[in-house]
């Protein structure tokens, strides 16, 4: 869930960084007694998230500001339709503009892409999840937008959950001189029953030895549509099957008709563009 005070966390950093010492230009341009009316307009059709958010960025600039949310997050929309109206002082709507739209876009365009991939696996059992892929300083934000777009979330954060990968049961293994299996029972021992054990592997050998470790999770990173449809029929149910590796929209419908349960895309948030949205900004001058 995205909490409110992690959304003004971003956006008062947002704000500090764009306008450290104030918007110079606004305050020598715009009169301080000018009312400005705004209507946020979408450029291109795509899937909404971010409502909040942009919300936030303009009541922190100047609490005189009021938003109205015309499309909830996850609400889909056509070019040219208003998603928000802003009305307030001039001076402040013209500060928030950037951070405000830059998020915006930034998660529409996530949601955007999110829908897409949870379109293209309709009617199987994959659930289309995120990564820890994410920009800095944006997780919250992010993977809202991935929520906003119908897909789920993976892990939030190395402390959420134990996910053992390559690299992990090198040095784990290595170090030991134990088996994959005695290293993750080992691991196994140590953990709450709470706690979600997830181990990646790269060869369809290396299942079996997972899989006797008792895990909660396997992850198939990299295998071939065959591999994987070899690969499910092997754990038989005994695990969550995740696949990874590559994913496209191009090939994310034949990965899920493999029967994985989970299909993680990095892509969802490393990748997304901004959508195309824009603050359509006037001058009320009736007063």
């Amino acid at each position: 869930m995205l909490t409110q005070s992690a959304i003004d966390r971003v956006v008062r950093n947002a704000l500090d960084e764009d306008a450290p010492w104030g918007d110079l230009t606004s305050e020598l341009l715009i009169p301080a007694e000018a009312v400005a009316s705004a209507r946020l307009v979408a450029r291109e059709p795509g899937v909404f998230s971010g409502g909040r958010v942009f919300a936030t960025a303009m009541a922190l600039t100047d609490p005189a500001i009021v938003v109205e949310l015309l499309v909830d997050d996850g609400a889909g929309f056509e070019t040219r339709d208003t998603l928000a109206i802003v009305t307030g002082p001039a001076r402040a709507v013209l500060t928030a503009e950037r951070v405000a739209l830059n998020l915006v876009q930034r998660m529409s365009g996530i949601a955007t892409m999110t829908a897409r991939y949870v379109a293209e696996v309709a009617d199987t059992r994959a659930r289309i999840v995120d990564t820890r892929k994410t920009t800095p300083g944006l997780r919250a934000l992010e993977r809202h937008a991935v929520r906003s777009g119908g897909g789920h979330n993976h892990r939030f954060s190395l402390s959420d959950a134990v996910m053992a990968k390559d690299n992990h049961l090198a040095v784990l293994t290595a170090h030991t001189g134990a088996t994959i299996t005695e290293a993750l029972l080992a691991v196994r021992e140590q953990l709450s029953h709470t706690t979600h054990l997830e181990v990646e592997v790269d060869r369809i050998d290396q299942i079996e030895p997972v899989l006797a470790a008792g895990v909660d999770t396997i992850m198939l990173d990299n295998f071939t549509v065959e591999q994987l449809r070899d690969g499910v029929a092997l754990v038989g149910g005994r695990a969550i099957v995740e696949a990874s590796g590559n994913v496209t929209l191009e090939t994310v419908r034949a990965i899920a008709q493999t029967g994985v349960d989970v299909i993680s895309v990095g892509a969802l948030t490393h990748s997304a563009r901004g959508l195309d949205l824009g603050l359509d900004v006037g001058i009320d001058t009736s007063s």
